[in-house]
């Protein structure tokens, strides 16, 4: 009995330390500056972020808004060189206006047109770097921009890399009518390069996925897959 006592005085005699011993404080209470300057530094990258947006970005957007409408009038009149550089009236072209606003929304588009503007000319190198600088959003730009990649580089006689962008013309965006004139394109140039096999699939895959009546590209298709070696 005098045993069993013992063991329970001990036992006793560890709960009671257990029930003493001091408790770690919260980790806020004893990091409170870390967590000021934590709190601290996201609102400075906030308000940061902010100021440039309203006073940086908004207002160069306006400014390429206003000046990039002269050197889209002389690209409509397929006067490229022109829209490129001295658009008139004292107003900047497209890679003026890539210089000053290049971040913006109107700078970006910019890109896009003075790569067009360099694929008419015959200056396929040009037209590819600012095509790729383009950032093409939405479901038709995805399309042109890789389209015109592909004429691009179908010009330069690199016809891996135009079959690639081809690919991805068709398959990026949502413009069956666009995306089905990519994929007659891909089917030509494999056709051009005496791939017949897999022109015959680009145009099966043409006349299958991007059915439209009204499309002379889809309509005429039957001849491009008879032509390379399908059956109708």
């Amino acid at each position: 009995m005098a045993k069993r006592k013992s063991n329970k005085r001990a036992a006793d005699t560890q709960i009671d330390v257990q029930e003493v011993q001091p408790k770690s404080p919260p980790f806020w209470e004893t990091n409170q500056n870390l967590i000021m300057y934590v709190l601290g530094g996201i609102g400075l990258i906030v308000m940061a972020w902010w100021g440039y947006k309203e006073l940086v970005v908004k207002p160069q957007q306006q400014e390429a808004v206003g000046a990039i409408w002269q050197a889209q009038v002389q690209f409509d009149r397929d006067s490229f060189q022109l829209a490129l550089e001295n658009p008139g009236g004292g107003y900047e072209g497209f890679l003026g206006i890539i210089d000053k606003y290049g971040s913006s929304k109107a700078g970006n588009s910019a890109k896009y047109y003075a790569g067009v503007c360099y694929l008419h000319l015959g200056d396929f190198d040009n037209a590819i770097k600012y095509l790729d600088d383009f950032d093409a959003g939405g479901d038709l730009l995805p399309i042109m921009k890789n389209g015109l990649l592909g004429d691009c580089y179908s010009e330069k006689k690199d016809y891996d890399s135009a079959l690639n962008y081809y690919k991805k013309a068709t398959d990026s965006g949502n413009h069956d009518l666009l995306a089905a004139y990519y994929q007659k394109k891909l089917g030509m140039l494999y056709d051009y390069q005496g791939n017949k096999e897999a022109a015959r699939e680009a145009f099966e895959r043409l006349r299958k996925d991007f059915p439209n009546q009204t499309s002379a590209d889809w309509r005429d298709i039957e001849k491009y897959i008879y032509k390379a070696g399908g059956s109708l």
